[in-house]
């Protein structure tokens, strides 16, 4: 008699366990509430946390309390048992009425490839599908095969911890709350060490296209300086630092060419920000692109990167420093995301 074949999972073979949760934040919540509601939040054993759902102690349960952990909602203080962290109990028993909204943000955030994706996009609409897709596979390590399952946890987290924005236009835009949560805005350190593995040193320009009347040209010194030597580069803008004698135009054109990056500021649709982002795109230079009003946006460029800020937040200002540097970086490490792409892709 042959012997009888194991059943295909279905399961690719030798693949390794996913490193993001495999819930969206608040299904991972199910493990913890259950402990709360029925155990008075005490440890239990896996045993017991299954008898609590009405599950088997193994598979899809074992998935769950790993989803809860990477979530921090769960500890394992010994090998077999449970126990509920502050933060889990600071979601199901709020005793103020942001502690749930903090608690889940905290844990999205926290969470292994999806707080990543949220540093990366936060302040910025979601790429659409194909260059999200292409993003999470490069840069993050998600295997194609599990994007669908990714995103859509992605998503729901976000939107249950209150982190999106669906714009008008069926854009989603990723709220930044980087001041809110601890452990969100890249450190100085982080970012000098990403910035080396660009290549990039202070002799390197990054130029900034930007009109020069206030209060946006005021923006140059507080905002874009700062956030360009964060980023471990040398700031120039062309009224400040290469408009002399001769033809404007001609030092505009070097200085563009002679960029390693350029940031953009479109607010207020200036024509010759316009004007000079279309010789950049030319050149195929990586360009940051910055507005804090999504309608001055061309809409042939809004496939690129766009970091969106809104002055009525008290925090601006340091967010703003923050993102534009990091989006600089990544520019320079992954020019193919700053880089006009035209609809044939060439």
């Amino acid at each position: 008699m042959a012997a009888r074949k194991p059943q295909n999972s279905g399961k690719p073979k030798g693949r390794a366990a996913p490193k993001y949760p495999r819930h969206s934040v608040e299904k991972a919540l199910r493990v913890p509430r259950a402990i709360l509601e029925q155990n008075a939040g005490k440890e239990c054993t896996y045993s017991d946390a299954a008898r609590f759902l009405g599950l088997k102690p193994s598979g899809p349960l074992n998935t769950e309390i790993s989803s809860g952990t990477k979530y921090g909602f769960l500890d394992r203080p010994s090998s077999g048992h449970l126990q509920l962290t502050e933060r889990a109990k600071r979601i199901l028993r709020p005793q103020e009425p942001s502690a749930a909204i903090d608690g889940l943000r905290e844990a999205v955030l926290g969470a292994p490839v999806l707080g990543d994706v949220y540093k990366h996009y936060r302040g910025e609409n979601l790429p659409d599908p194909q260059f999200l897709d292409n993003a999470l596979t490069d840069t993050f390590g998600v295997p194609a095969s599990d994007l669908p399952e990714f995103k859509a946890i992605f998503l729901e987290s976000l939107k249950a911890a209150h982190l999106v924005d669906e714009q008008e236009s069926g854009k989603v835009r990723v709220l930044d709350v980087s001041q809110q949560v601890s452990g969100v805005v890249e450190s100085t350190e982080v970012l000098q060490k990403v910035a080396k593995t660009a290549k990039a040193t202070t002799a390197d320009s990054c130029f900034v296209l930007m009109p020069f009347g206030a209060p946006l040209g005021d923006h140059y010194s507080l905002i874009y300086e700062p956030a360009i030597r964060k980023a471990g580069l040398r700031g120039v803008r062309a009224d400040a630092d290469i408009f002399a004698t001769g033809k404007i135009m001609d030092q505009v054109w070097s200085g563009i060419n002679a960029a390693k990056v350029l940031v953009a500021e479109m607010t207020s649709r200036n024509p010759n920000v316009f004007y000079e982002l279309g010789i950049a795109h030319a050149l195929k230079k990586p360009v940051v692109l910055v507005s804090s009003n999504e309608d001055d946006v061309p809409f042939d460029v809004r496939h690129i990167r766009v970091i969106y800020y809104e002055v009525i937040d008290p925090f601006w200002g340091e967010k703003l420093i923050n993102k534009v540097a990091e989006n600089i970086v990544s520019a320079l490490t992954n020019p193919e995301e700053a880089i006009f792409r035209s609809p044939g892709g060439q």
